[in-house]
């Protein structure tokens, strides 16, 4: 009897259900996955871009065309896709601006090579290319970007003025472009030129008034905090006063219900009741020695402190959010202190000119003309929530941008003018490669019309025609010609027009852009845990939690 051949066992290396795709499917699935993501940002591109309203599953609705704000409030769950997000948020937390350009340049990168892919040519061929072209590119942009002479200040101004302009000609507030410019740019100048924090500029939102009321206050703001009956006897308004900025409780508290405290004698309590008294009497003698007019803490001040306060003509303020009393400390001088002691005159700050103001429905503290001041404080109105919530986003890529043309001071033409010259220099340079390489370089330099062609659509222009027209300007050397959706001929100078962006924001873009490619075309396979679909339930609780728990609860009368 012949033998049979022995049987293989069944090799199991993954759990039950887990999904596998792999080979070029795959690559094209992940490849069409950033193509949908692309389509929804697409139409927010330019001066003429739709905005986006995301109502998340609380009811809360936002408005905004920022391409970061809307990629993390869709909450993508495509796994490659999400490559995408991530790269849109690098972008906004670099250099602020170019969020949505930075995501359509990917997924057209790879819509344009996806017909080697399902040809077959190697994913590691066009990766190559594309860093070539990336490279080239990038040296590209340093060798025709235009250094501002930051000697003259009034010039250095104006061009800050004209990147914050451009930055916010896609937004919602377009239509006060010099006003918001002109506000960021003053917020930015008060900065330590040499540090340059952003998160000192501080914003409040106040609804109610229209976009103009908006104002920069060259100090520091915060909403009035929560106070007790006797802050309506404080003073509100000061010239020089001394300010004293404290992490210290003043208040009497509530013994705690657990609290026990065993005396003999009711004398005994008294001593326990005045000595607590005696204590935050100390603390206030101390406070007013020092000769401070205003007094802030991060911890509550009570009722007693607040009366003994404004019965010596003292303004006094609990509670401030950590962040505003860092900035207070940062525009007055002197510094947080933690005890009540032992504060001396190098400790406390000033100000020209403290007062509480009612601004719309709300009142707010102002400290101004601060000697070291280094913050500033944007206060900006308008009618909806929304609205105010999408201008301070519009306020923050602005500010982004003109601190990195502080910097850095170099510039190029926006309105696709960069992304055209790149194009017509990368197709002449790919002419001179053999092989592959010259599909994937010319396959990037079509990829880079993307920008032109999308602000021509978004705005309702023939976007052939128009890039036709700049693909014959910059063949005969006009470099610096983009899209005009104003004017009668579609195109024009826009270096000459002073639509300005800092070269650093189309270097990250393209840089950014490139390396997610490159990313996305080298993942051939995907393996997805069958528990990652679902809700995720946190850990298990170890075995026999619940009757440890309930041990003890509701027991009955024991059986006999």
């Amino acid at each position: 009897m012949q033998r049979g051949l022995p049987m293989q066992p069944t090799v199991v290396l993954l759990k039950e259900g887990t999904d596998t795709s792999q080979g070029r499917g795959q690559l094209l699935s992940n490849i069409s996955a950033c193509l949908a993501i692309a389509g929804t940002l697409a139409s927010t591109l330019g001066p003429r871009g739709m905005d986006k309203l995301i109502v998340n599953e609380r009811g809360d609705a936002q408005i905004t065309n920022d391409g970061a704000t809307i990629l993390k409030l869709l909450e993508i769950v495509h796994p490659a896709a999400r490559t995408l997000v991530d790269i849109a948020r690098a972008q906004d937390a670099e250099v602020g601006d170019g969020t949505t350009s930075v995501v359509l340049l990917a997924a057209q990168f790879l819509k344009e090579v996806r017909g080697y892919i399902e040809e077959g040519v190697s994913p590691h061929i066009i990766m190559k290319g594309f860093r070539q072209a990336s490279d080239i590119a990038l040296q590209r942009i340093k060798e025709i970007q235009v250094t501002v002479d930051k000697s003259d200040p009034e010039r250095f101004r104006s061009l800050l003025l004209k990147c914050a302009a451009t930055s916010m000609s896609s937004k919602l507030i377009h239509s006060e472009k010099p006003f918001f410019a002109n506000m960021v740019v003053e917020a930015v100048m008060c900065l330590d030129q040499d540090d340059l924090d952003e998160s000192l500029i501080g914003v409040k939102k106040i609804p109610g008034g229209g976009m103009q009321d908006s104002q920069l206050i060259q100090g520091v703001s915060f909403k009035k905090t929560f106070t007790y009956a006797g802050a309506e006897q404080q003073p509100k308004s000061f010239r020089d006063p001394l300010i004293l900025s404290l992490n210290v409780e003043l208040e009497l508290k509530a013994e705690k219900d657990n609290a026990e405290v065993r005396v003999d004698a009711v004398s005994d309590y008294q001593a326990i009741v005045d000595a607590e008294w005696e204590i935050i009497y100390r603390k206030l003698e101390a406070i007013e020695k020092t000769g401070a007019k205003v007094v802030l803490s991060k911890l509550p001040i009570g009722d007693l402190a607040t009366q003994w306060f404004a019965d010596r003509d003292i303004f006094c303020a609990g509670r401030v959010a950590a962040g505003d009393l860092g900035r207070v400390v940062q525009a007055v001088g002197g510094s947080i202190q933690s005890t009540c002691s032992d504060i001396r005159r190098e400790h406390l700050g000033t100000c020209a000119k403290f007062e509480e103001r009612q601004i719309g429905g709300e009142r707010y503290n102002m400290f101004e003309e601060c000697p070291k001041a280094k913050t500033c404080t944007l206060l900006l109105r308008g009618g909806a929530e929304q609205f105010i919530e999408e201008v301070e986003r519009s306020l923050h890529d602005a500010i982004m941008v003109v601190k990195r043309a502080v910097k850095n001071g170099e510039i190029v033409a926006g309105g696709g003018a960069i992304e055209m010259d790149l194009s017509a220099h990368l197709r002449k340079h790919a002419l001179s490669i053999p092989g592959k390489a010259q599909l994937v370089m010319a396959a990037f330099a079509k990829a880079l019309e993307v920008i032109p062609r999308q602000i021509c659509d978004n705005a309702g222009l023939d976007s052939t025609d128009i890039l036709n027209k700049l693909r014959m300007k910059h063949a005969n050397g006009s470099k610096w010609y983009g899209v005009d959706v104003d004017g009668p001929e579609g195109v024009r100078d826009n270096m000459e027009a002073f639509v300005w962006e800092p070269s650093l924001v189309r270097i990250n873009a393209i840089s950014s852009a490139t390396e997610a490619a490159c990313l996305i075309l080298s993942v051939d396979e995907t393996v997805r845990n069958p528990q990652s679909e679902g809700p995720n339930p946190g850990p298990r609780a170890p075995p026999g939690t619940a009757q440890r728990a309930l041990r003890g609860r509701g027991r009955g009368v024991p059986r006999r």
